[in-house]
């Protein structure tokens, strides 16, 4: 679902109670661990993560105009969604991900290539969450889109 907001603040205040709660701890994990140099704002009609202009001013291929999309978090209709783009290309990251998830969540994990998404609202690992997003610096993310994405 797409709402619409200026602010990360407002986009969470359009949300249902149940999930303004989830997505603000979630919000909170992942700026609590996220590593210097990423951004949050509006991405895409979510909360984004992203390289700023100012560290990365090529931006992304697809639009220049926009900074270069790092995650991304959104409620849907009938999920949570974490997007990771360091999961879909990078497989060292993504293999740790997936050795990971069990050991943190007794469900069956539901993942498309960089989306996480959480239809149980009572079973999402935070912790889990915190520590991929601590795993890749600006450097990395950028070093791996050059090589893999952008190029492409």
């Amino acid at each position: 679902m797409k709402y619409k907001a200026e602010t990360p603040e407002e986009y969470i205040g359009q949300l249902p109670e149940d999930r303004q709660k989830v997505v603000s701890k979630l919000r909170k994990t992942i700026l609590n661990n996220l590593p210097e140099g990423f951004e949050e704002q509006m991405s895409y009609g979510m909360l984004g993560y992203v390289v700023p202009h100012s560290v990365y001013p090529d931006g992304y291929h697809c639009d220049p105009k926009l900074p270069l999309p790092f995650m991304n978090l959104a409620s849907q209709k009938n999920h949570v969604s974490v997007y990771h783009s360091g999961v879909y290309a990078d497989p060292g990251l993504y293999e740790w991900f997936m050795t990971e998830y069990p050991k943190h969540c007794q469900s069956k994990l539901d993942m498309g290539k960089s989306c996480i998404r959480f239809k149980n609202m009572e079973s999402i690992p935070y912790t889990l969450i915190g520590e991929l997003a601590a795993k890749m610096t600006v450097a990395n993310w950028v070093s791996i889109y050059e090589k893999n994405i952008k190029k492409n």
